[in-house]
C-alpha cells in the first residue's frame, strides 16, 4: 500500500502544471482538503482519498489507473463517490456520497475549502454568486450544515 507521503506525491506529479479557478496551483487544493479531513478526524483511507478526490474527475489519472493503484478499497472507493460524472443530477451524485462509507467527511472538506470566502473573494461577481449557490445546495442535499 502506498504511504500518505507516496499518494500526495502521486498526487500532486497526477495534477502538476493545473491551477484552480483564481490561477493557483491545484495540490494547494489538494493539500488543504486533506488538511481539512485531517482535521475534522479522518482516518488514512480519507486522508488519501483528499489528495486524489478530484483525480479521476479532472483526467489527471484514469479510472483504470486508480484501480491498479496500491491503495485501499475503500480509498478508492470515496475517490469513485465524489468523483463527479457528466450529466448526472446533484441528487445523484450526493445519494452516491452517502451511500458510500467515509465519503462524506472528503466531501465536507472540499466543498469547505471550495466555499472559503478568501478564495471565492479573488473570482468575479457572477463566477462567486454561481459556486456559492452550488456549494451552499450540494451542502443541503448531503445533511450539512452552514
Amino acid at each position: 500500500m502506498l504511504t500518505l507521503p507516496e499518494v500526495e506525491a502521486l498526487a500532486r506529479a497526477a495534477h502538476e502544471g493545473q491551477t484552480d479557478k483564481a490561477g493557483r496551483p491545484y495540490a494547494e487544493h489538494l493539500r488543504a482538503v486533506a488538511e481539512g479531513v485531517r482535521s475534522r478526524g479522518g482516518d488514512d483511507d480519507q486522508i488519501a482519498a483528499a489528495w486524489l478526490h478530484d483525480a479521476v474527475e479532472d483526467d489527471a489519472l484514469s479510472a483504470a489507473e486508480l484501480r491498479d493503484a496500491a491503495l485501499s478499497d475503500r480509498t478508492k472507493a470515496i475517490v469513485l463517490a465524489v468523483t463527479k460524472r457528466a450529466g448526472e443530477p446533484p441528487e445523484a451524485y450526493a445519494a452516491r456520497i452517502l451511500a458510500t462509507p467515509g465519503a462524506l467527511l472528503v466531501k465536507e472538506a472540499d466543498l469547505a475549502h471550495n466555499a472559503d470566502p478568501a478564495r471565492l473573494a479573488v473570482l468575479d461577481e457572477p463566477t462567486r454568486r454561481r459556486l456559492t449557490e452550488k456549494y451552499a445546495g450540494m451542502r443541503a442535499l448531503l445533511g450539512l450544515k452552514g
